[in-house]
């Protein structure tokens, strides 16, 4: 639900990004959702406080790169070249994740992963470009951007899981964006550019912050504490195929018969990953044992 959520980014975020500065869309999106969380943010910080080194680090590279660098660098991909590099080259996360996955959280992957990982990966790149053959990328400045956001996430979805086992979910969304706010503070800074938007923008930037930010991480960071972090990234594949929904039913766009198939190879492979982790006997993603959070038992 989280991933499919994020789907609608691209509506309300490609406008601002035709208006705006990369950095002050990231900036204000934090700015917004750290107000609402406001009241959640002491008691976000003392439970930081009772944890260890290893989980205040993963915190900042969520909070720091994952939230604002990350989302920083794709909205300057969408303005350094066309709308289709950064979507493509966003499917590279899944890669990322499950390699970030086995080194740093132990998680294992039998062979029965493949079966789903590889026709989703497939079914996403299909679904990204018009003529999958017939691949060019406009610059290579938005695909490095787009290939580092990409990196970014994927750290994040994997240090998520790992302080979930830490922290509440609560908790961890409201650390990522209070964390995130200064340092998309100093991205505007290092860019030269204004903190300051039109009223006109103010709609936009609300919609952004709360639909795909705040309630969709909400959602995501309560589902991961139960999800391998292998696993969850090849959910939020969900992503792409809400976008191209969105996209062709409100933003004039056209897909190809490549495309509509690989929107239903992502969706049948999603969906069936999900279902054989609950009938299986043999589950494709090995977690090691976990503590259990002090705040489960509340």
């Amino acid at each position: 639900m989280a991933a499919a959520l994020w789907g609608t980014d691209g509506l309300l975020r490609l406008p601002l990004a035709e208006e705006l500065p990369s950095g002050t869309v990231v900036f204000w999106e934090h700015l917004i959702i750290v107000a609402v969380l406001a009241p959640f943010v002491p008691r976000a910080v003392r439970a930081l406080a009772r944890c260890g080194p290893r989980v205040w680090l993963a915190v900042l590279i969520i909070g720091g790169g994952s939230s604002a660098l990350a989302t920083a660098l794709f909205t300057a991909a969408f303005q350094t070249g066309d709308a289709i590099t950064p979507l493509v080259l966003q499917k590279m996360q899944p890669l990322f994740a499950v390699l970030a996955a086995w080194a740093v959280l132990g998680e294992r992957l039998r062979s029965g992963y493949v079966f789903f990982a590889a026709p989703a990966i497939a079914g996403a790149w299909l679904l990204a470009f018009a003529d999958p053959l017939d691949i060019e990328f406009s610059a290579l400045r938005a695909a490095l951007l787009a290939v580092g956001a990409a990196a970014l996430w994927a750290a994040g979805t994997v240090l998520g899981r790992l302080v979930s086992t830490s922290l509440p979910s609560r908790d961890v969304t409201t650390l990522r964006f209070t964390v995130g706010l200064p340092v998309a503070a100093i991205i505007v800074a290092a860019q030269g550019n204004p903190y300051t938007v039109g009223w006109d923008n103010a709609v936009g930037l609300g919609l952004l912050a709360l639909i795909p930010g705040l309630f969709a991480l909400s959602l995501y960071y309560t589902g991961l504490r139960a999800t391998p972090a292998a696993r969850a990234t090849l959910a939020e594949l969900a992503y792409p195929a809400t976008a191209v929904v969105i996209g062709v039913s409100f933003l004039g766009e056209t897909m190809t018969v490549t495309q509509w198939a690989g929107l239903v190879v992502v969706v049948v492979a999603v969906t069936a990953l999900g279902w054989h982790e609950r009938t299986a006997k043999r589950r494709p993603v090995v977690v090691p044992p976990e503590p259990v959070l002090a705040g489960d038992r509340e």
